[in-house]
Parts: C-alpha cells; sequence; structure tokens
C-alpha cells in the first residue's frame, strides 16, 4: 500500500492529459519512474487532477501498464459555492471553491491497484457539511462566524475528500481510507484553514470511534493520504494528528529513509529545530525561513494487519518528482 503527492496539478483543464500523452513531460516521466520503483500492488494519488471521464487516471495508468483497476470521485476542489468563503470580499476566486482550485477537479485524488476495487461498495463522505461534523472547530472573529454564517453553513468539511474503497484481496478485504487535507496556512488570525485541517484529520478518528451518521466498514482497513500536518512540526493544531497516529485501531509502521535525513542535514535552515525524526520526513519544503522538511503523508494500517515492512522513497541526493515523496507500507492478512 502507497500514498503520493504527485503534485501534478496542472492551471487549466486538460493540460494534465496533454502531458501525459505528450510521452515527453519531464515531471509526468519522474513521477511514474518513482511509482515503477516502488511498484505498489495499491496506491493513492493525491495532486492529481481529476476528470469526468477519468482519461487523464486512464492515460496515467496506461503509462504505468501495471494498474488495471481505477477509482476516481469528483474532487471538491474548484467546486465553486457562489459564496466568498475566504472573507476578501470577492467571489469566484480559487478559495471560494469548497476546496481550493482554479478549476473543477485541479488537484483531485485517484486510486490505482493491481487488484479489484469495490467501487459499488465505497463510502464518499466529501460533501459532509463541516458545520454538521461532531465538535467541529469552526471559524469565529467577534463571536460571529466566518466570513459568514451562510458561508459556515455551505463549508464541506473536506478539502478534496474523504473516501473508504475496498480493495478485494485473494485472502480477503482491506478497506483504503483515502483523504488529501488542506493545509493549515494561507488564512488569517480566525485560524480558518488551521481548523478546518484539524477536523479533516481528526474525521477518521471520529469514523472509526463511529461517531457520525454512517457506521465505520469492519474489518481490516488503511488510513492513506497526505494530513498536511506533521504530528510535532510546524503550524497547525496538533491533537488531530497526535490523536490518530494513537488511537487504538491504528498502527504507525513509522516509515523512514536515509535521504530524508541527509536532505535535512545538508539543507539545514528550519530543519534544524525540527523536533520529528528527520528519518521520517516525507516532504521537502523550503527551508529558509520556514517550514523545512516535515512528516505529512501517511499510509497507518490498522492493528489488525500484519506490517512486513514500511519506507519513503527518498534516494539519497536524488531530485524528487514532487515535494512529497512517496511513502509505502507492506501488509500482511493476520492469519
Amino acid at each position: 500500500m502507497a500514498t503520493y503527492n504527485t503534485e501534478l496539478q496542472r492551471r487549466g483543464p486538460g493540460l494534465l492529459l496533454r502531458d501525459i500523452l505528450s510521452g515527453k513531460d519531464a515531471q509526468v516521466l519522474a513521477v511514474a519512474d518513482v511509482i515503477k520503483q516502488v511498484s505498489p500492488d495499491v496506491l493513492l494519488l493525491n495532486g492529481f487532477d481529476y476528470d469526468a471521464a477519468g482519461v487523464a487516471l486512464t492515460g496515467f495508468a496506461d503509462l504505468l501498464n501495471d494498474y488495471p483497476y481505477r477509482f476516481a470521485l469528483r474532487p471538491n476542489t474548484g467546486l465553486q459555492t457562489g459564496l466568498d468563503m475566504d472573507g476578501d470580499g470577492r467571489i469566484g476566486g480559487p478559495r471560494d471553491a469548497q476546496g481550493y482550485g482554479r478549476f473543477a477537479g485541479q488537484g483531485g485524488m485517484a486510486i490505482l491497484s493491481r487488484y479489484r476495487l469495490g467501487a459499488e461498495q465505497a463510502q464518499d463522505f466529501s460533501a459532509l457539511k463541516w458545520a454538521g461534523f461532531p465538535d467541529a472547530l469552526l471559524p469565529v472573529v467577534d463571536g460571529k462566524p466566518f466570513p459568514s454564517p451562510q458561508a459556515v453553513a455551505a463549508q464541506r468539511l473536506s478539502s478534496v475528500g474523504h473516501w473508504v474503497v475496498p480493495v478485494e484481496l485473494p485472502d480477503g478485504v482491506i478497506n483504503l481510507m483515502a483523504f488529501h487535507a488542506g493545509p493549515p496556512v494561507f488564512d488569517g488570525p480566525e485560524d480558518r484553514n488551521g481548523k478546518r485541517n484539524h477536523d479533516e484529520v481528526r474525521f477518521w478518528s471520529v469514523y472509526l470511534d463511529g461517531g457520525l451518521d454512517t457506521p465505520p466498514v469492519s474489518g481490516p482497513f488503511v488510513i492513506l493520504g497526505d494530513a498536511n500536518q506533521d504530528p510535532l512540526d510546524g503550524e497547525g493544531l496538533k491533537d488531530a494528528i497526535r490523536g490518530l497516529l494513537a488511537h487504538p485501531l491504528v498502527q504507525d509502521p513509522l516509515p523512514k529513509s536515509e535521504g530524508a535525513v541527509v536532505a535535512a542535514r545538508e539543507q539545514g535552515g528550519a530543519n534544524t529545530g525540527h523536533k520529528t525524526d528527520p528519518a521520517l520526513d516525507t516532504v521537502d519544503w523550503k527551508d529558509t525561513p520556514a517550514p523545512g522538511n516535515m512528516r505529512v503523508d501517511y499510509v497507518l494500517p490498522s492493528k489488525n494487519l500484519l506490517v512486513a515492512g514500511a519506507g519513503v522513497y527518498w534516494p539519497v541526493g536524488g531530485a524528487g518528482a514532487s515535494r512529497h515523496h512517496l511513502v509505502w507500507v507492506d501488509v500482511e492478512m493476520a492469519k
């Protein structure tokens, strides 16, 4: 099982498909090479533009020539609301969508698999309203909903999406719990993005605890995706990611790489003050003045799965196809 924020999002619809079909785009080819090197059986792609017919995903899967099963749903990115969602006094901008996006579907999610995906049984929580989420940390300024009661009422919790998708393995079914939380920055003192990131990450703890109207699936699962949150370093509210890593049904395999250690040491800057073990880092962000490299991408199996191995594909001295690096975990069904 693996997750990879490819950062293949483009600035307009159809451009990713163009780049894939060209066979010459350096980033597309580099991302494909990383996936081929690790060769995961099941892979969540973050930062991958969505189109309704799935032609970009099909084209990319054909490039890999190894993933007959594909799954993608319309993300919240670029889904316009007709409201001023960020309080800048204007409507129709990327931040006025349900999730940041210059066009509908920019930077969505997709699953590629060598095993059949139970698309018919998939659960999609992307339309869940933030205000309807249990104990939601909603943004408030001077005692009033920010930026307006209408915006808060309309706002969905998911920046991109929260999915539960069964994958049918020879020994049984594992449910993939896929997501991509928004960054906890690019806001004001109301901490709108920080609070939303917190609740997007906390979604899985609430789901597993039976706190939603939809009961959690039974059996083994793997939570995977980009949380945009390090448990110790950087901005944001840390309780949600720490709570998820410590959840009684979840195990943290602590995937590591030597490349991340070398990068943190050589790049210096903000990395010198970080508390998280640099071997666990999954993203190579700007180091001076901040935020530095962090652990923000996760593959977290349930405790009733056996972990046979784990790692982050971060070659020493290698230039990344994306600022994020692919995170993988080998799991086995318990006998």
